[in-house]
């Protein structure tokens, strides 16, 4: 009786670490969390667009929130892995919401005024802000999960996070670009404000967790960060894996710091070619093809769409069994290759929307897969510093999103081709560089597939 309930015990369980005191917690606060970076993430693009009608601009705003993050992510896997993450957690959220709060009286005094374009300077304040603290608490975030359930559940427990996360990516933009079109911006910030004030508060109920790495303050921080850089040069397995996800984090992710253009400029509705939408008396109390052609809605329906499929990648990744991951982590970039490019050379707003789908299922498989393997071959005590070098990484993406926008808004001077296109073009040959790349590492590098 006792091998079969062994047995039993270890059959794959999609919800196996909610059973885990404390993970239930942890969710829910990264849950109200997300809910609120995610919405800020269309918001925040969405304005600052608005305010400059500028490529440089929107992409000068994505570097503005990375380039303090670079700088500080180490530093946060330093103090990761010498305090509590717990307490960590709780004081990035505390000023996130200060950051957001900080921009919506801004946008109540008119401070940011959308009618006269002024203000755009305060959004960068606020994005350079919240980059910084983003860099101190995202390693904590991350490398108190494996404190919280174990080595055992960690696959499963990053896949439930992740699918928390996708479930934000799905719902909370559409709430954001409705909530734009329909209340306004301020309203949007004070309670992206709120939901950041509540994640404090749930996180508060964690239970202190013991910390895998007991001799952690035995050195100085600097000898600390010296040797989490030489951990990672010397282990050729974590090297590869961070290498893999810099190629991939860097070409494929700045679409998402650039979909207010192609909500606005490129795949445009007009409301006649979508009045069959109508014919169905649910929908047409709804008005969608009017919502439609607001590009704040359609940005909201793309990013939402997005985060469909990226929900059901992450939910296929919390019931496979460990074996074959690093072959499915190289075949997701080349899935994602394919189909970020067919969604930046398209102008069709239902083709965006499809191709966006799996744009997010093979993203969040990619996400998912590359975190958990980083987390189940690093060592407990260079953990941190090893995982704010992943989360760094996240941070080269809006220098890559900068130089996208501005080598696009170059080719657009020329007025030459249709609204968007230079943005098209650009995004288009970093997505088709993904494919030649996820083959080199397919077959150059055999020992990232045979990962378990």
């Amino acid at each position: 009786m006792n091998t079969i309930s062994a047995e039993e015990s270890y059959k794959p369980s999609p919800l196996r670490s909610f059973k885990t005191k404390g993970f239930p917690t942890y969710w829910f606060a990264m849950m109200a969390q997300m809910a609120g970076l995610n919405m800020q993430m269309v918001s925040r693009a969405w304005l600052i667009y608005e305010l400059s009608a500028s490529y440089t601009i929107l992409g000068a705003m994505t570097v503005a929130h990375a380039l303090p993050m670079l700088f500080t992510s180490m530093f946060g896997g330093v103090l990761a892995d010498r305090f509590l993450k717990k307490r960590l957690m709780q004081s990035g959220q505390i000023l996130l919401a200060i950051t957001s709060l900080f921009v919506a009286v801004c946008l109540s005094l008119d401070l940011i005024n959308l009618s006269t374009g002024a203000g755009v300077s305060y959004v960068m304040m606020a994005s350079v802000f919240q980059g910084t603290i983003m860099g101190f608490t995202m390693p904590s975030r991350q490398a108190v999960i494996p404190e919280i359930v174990g080595r055992e559940n960690l696959t499963n427990a990053i896949a439930l996070n992740q699918s928390g996360m996708n479930l934000n990516r799905l719902a909370a933009p559409g709430v954001a670009g409705l909530m734009i079109a329909l209340l306004g911006i301020t309203t949007v910030y004070y309670f992206m404000t709120f939901l950041y004030i509540l994640a404090t508060i749930i996180i508060s109920f964690l239970p202190i967790t013991k910390s895998l790495n007991p001799h952690a303050k035995e050195k100085s921080p600097m000898r600390d960060l010296i040797d989490g850089f030489k951990y990672i040069f010397n282990e050729t397995v974590i090297f590869y894996l961070l290498l893999a996800t810099l190629f991939s984090v860097v070409l494929s992710m700045p679409y998402m710091g650039l979909m207010p253009i192609f909500a606005k400029d490129i795949q445009v509705v007009i409301a006649s070619d979508f009045a069959w939408m109508n014919s169905t008396a649910i929908i047409s109390s709804f008005n969608l093809p009017e919502l439609l052609t607001y590009s704040s809605f359609r940005l909201g329906c793309l990013m939402s769409i997005s985060g469909i499929g990226a929900l059901i990648g992450s939910l296929i990744v919390t019931i496979l069994s460990d074996s074959n991951r690093g072959k499915l982590f190289i075949y997701s970039v080349l899935a994602l290759g394919i189909t970020l490019t067919i969604f930046s050379f398209t102008r069709s707003f239902i083709v965006g929307c499809v191709s966006m789908m799996f744009v997010g299922f093979f993203q969040s498989l990619r996400l998912s897969l590359s975190n958990a393997l980083v987390q189940s071959y690093v060592s407990d005590e260079f953990r941190g510093r090893v995982m704010s070098v992943y989360m760094m990484e996240f941070g080269m993406t809006s220098f890559s999103t900068f130089l996208v926008a501005t080598m696009a808004g170059v080719i657009d001077t020329t007025n030459v081709f249709a609204p968007g296109f230079g943005i098209q073009l650009t995004m288009g040959i970093a997505a088709v560089l993904l494919i030649p790349g996820a083959l080199i590492f397919c077959f150059g590098k055999r020992s990232l597939l045979n990962l378990g």
